[in-house]
């Protein structure tokens, strides 16, 4: 709304200083800024209010040193996390963009669901909260509607590459790092100028890195493209699901959750804004997809919103995000991606995800497994962890928490800068 304004007041009357808002590295600042002030001011009136109501944690008894002292936490701390990043994205945003109203929906979908699911185990007092098969609905609801958005929509298009790139003479003669004669040649990109309808999208360490989902139709012949939809939008499905399920799984320790979210989200932006760039996409050989500039300011406000969160949700927390939040922040995570083209970066940014899930699937399976061929009493002695997710298996081991969060993020930025070294590395 304040692009609006601004961009109006330039136009019509040259307001000073309000020009600054074409620029998007300015609206995504001052989104990260907002929603930390958000975060701030609104989080400790939310704190407030939980408690007067009530609204705290129920923790069952795992065993696990300090469980039991956050019995009584506020949850539903999400809610702070979904204000912080609507409101900055409304404010700085261009709102007729497709690539936003995406986000925007998927930010108010799953937080309504892990809404109701934190209100049914809150104030209804079931433990249980909403059934794992509406959640699953809710999500896969979800995925065909970023599927189909992606898929249908005329504004989501790509510019292919087409010839080489043009060359100009730059004269840098007061430059210090001038040539012999003075000028260097810089070349420009050379995208088409037509925009054109693709399911291609990025796959890492591969030199020709472009992939299109209608070649797994080929079979097909011609009619491939008009099909390809019954490929694209399943795998849609499959990695909102499995990214926000992620998220929520990781949420099980003070700042682990909203940490990770937060380094994923630089890394995110940094992708997003390469590949909305002409410049960028051609110096990196990647494709160029127009208009997904503007989801750096939306990803500015979802880093800003998970810093915030931590002001509140480092050890020891006083607030708990609860459904609310995890599963907004997984779901926004994988949507972002695919919308950028850029999901097959998944298992290498999202690693401590991943890592959570494989933990929780990896203990059921084996335990499974040994049930039925050692007996009951074997499978509960030789448990592949001490205790799934993964981040419990270490507090069974000895270690604090805030050291195991501390070093489930260096890990998480470690991946996040070997995703961002893909784009060179092929």
């Amino acid at each position: 709304m304040l692009y609006y304004l601004f961009t109006w007041l330039d136009k019509m009357y040259d307001f000073p200083g309000a020009g600054v808002f074409n620029y998007i590295s300015f609206r995504a600042a001052m989104a990260i800024l907002v929603s930390l002030i958000i975060s701030l001011i609104l989080g400790k009136r939310i704190i407030k209010y939980l408690l007067k109501k009530q609204v705290g944690e129920t923790v069952r008894d795992l065993g696990l040193d300090g469980q039991k002292e956050k019995e009584g936490t506020p949850t539903m701390g999400g809610l702070m996390i979904l204000a912080a990043i609507i409101i900055p994205t409304l404010l700085f945003a261009r709102l007729e963009n497709v690539y936003v109203i995406l986000m925007l929906i998927t930010t108010v979908w799953l937080g309504a669901i892990g809404f109701i699911d934190d209100y049914i185990k809150v104030f209804k007092k079931d433990k249980a909260g909403l059934h794992g098969k509406f959640k699953v609905m809710g999500q896969i609801g979800l995925g065909i509607i970023v599927g189909c958005t992606l898929y249908f929509n005329d504004s989501v298009k790509v510019r292919e590459r087409v010839g080489e790139k043009s060359k100009k003479m730059l004269d840098i003669s007061n430059s210090p790092d001038k040539t012999n004669d003075g000028c260097i040649e810089i070349g420009f990109p050379e995208f088409s100028k037509t925009e054109t309808q693709s399911l291609k999208t990025t796959v890492p360490f591969v030199k020709n890195n472009e992939f299109d989902y209608s070649n797994l139709l080929g079979f097909l012949g011609d009619s491939k493209g008009k099909w390809a939809w019954l490929i694209f939008i399943p795998i849609v499905i499959f990695i909102i699901t499995a990214v926000s399920n992620g998220a929520n799984v990781t949420d099980g320790i003070d700042g682990l959750a909203a940490g990770s979210s937060a380094i994923i989200g630089v890394v995110l932006g940094i992708l997003a804004y390469v590949s909305g760039n002409t410049i960028f996409a051609d110096y990196l050989n990647i494709m160029y997809i127009p208009d997904t500039g503007e989801l750096v300011i939306f990803m500015g406000a979802f880093v800003g919103a998970c810093i915030g969160f931590l002001w509140y949700n480092t050890f020891p927390a006083q607030v708990f995000m609860g459904d609310t939040g995890s599963l907004a922040l997984g779901g926004i995570i994988a949507a972002f991606a695919i919308a950028i083209r850029k999901e097959m970066l998944i298992p290498i940014f999202c690693g401590v995800f991943l890592i959570e899930n494989l933990s929780v699937i990896l203990q059921v399976s084996v335990f499974k497994y040994r049930k039925k061929k050692y007996g009951i009493d074997f499978a509960k002695a030789n448990r592949l962890f001490l205790m799934s997710p993964l981040h419990h298996h270490y507090q069974k081991k000895g270690f604090h928490e805030s050291k195991i969060v501390a070093r489930f993020w260096i890990v998480g930025i470690m991946l996040g800068v070997l995703a961002i070294a893909t784009l060179k590395l092929r």
